[in-house]
């Protein structure tokens, strides 16, 4: 159910972004939701700050992992940063690393929600 959550929010967010998404981008946008859920039901005490930063971590660490998969090895072309400052091989960037860790102001309160709804955990 947390992978569902995830993997829809983000292709929606998505499609709200850039008009357009991936399958791949439900995968891993469930799969980040899951982690970051994880982690912050494991350390429910954690500021808001650190919640942030930690998923932002995540979330940047598996968009580069699916970005050497998908576009690199697979040649998908599914996004490229390659314009964008600092980039790493055209699959992450710090802008959009701060993105991710501003997105986890509102995950962190889905998640919390997520944690009091024990059908749903």
């Amino acid at each position: 159910m947390i992978f569902s959550i995830g993997g829809v929010a983000y292709a929606l967010l998505e499609i709200l972004w850039r008009r357009k998404t991936h399958w791949t981008m439900a995968v891993t946008g469930g799969s980040c939701f899951l982690a970051i859920f994880r982690v912050y039901k494991k350390f429910p005490k954690l500021c808001l700050r650190s919640k942030c930063l930690i998923g932002g971590a995540i979330i940047t660490f598996m968009e580069g992992i699916c970005g050497f998969i998908v576009n690199v090895k697979c040649k998908l072309n599914v996004w490229d940063y390659s314009n964008c400052t600092l980039n790493f091989k055209g699959q992450i960037c710090p802008f959009y690393s701060m993105l991710w860790i501003l997105l986890c102001i509102p995950i962190s309160g889905i998640c919390k929600l997520l944690c009091k709804n024990k059908k749903i955990v």
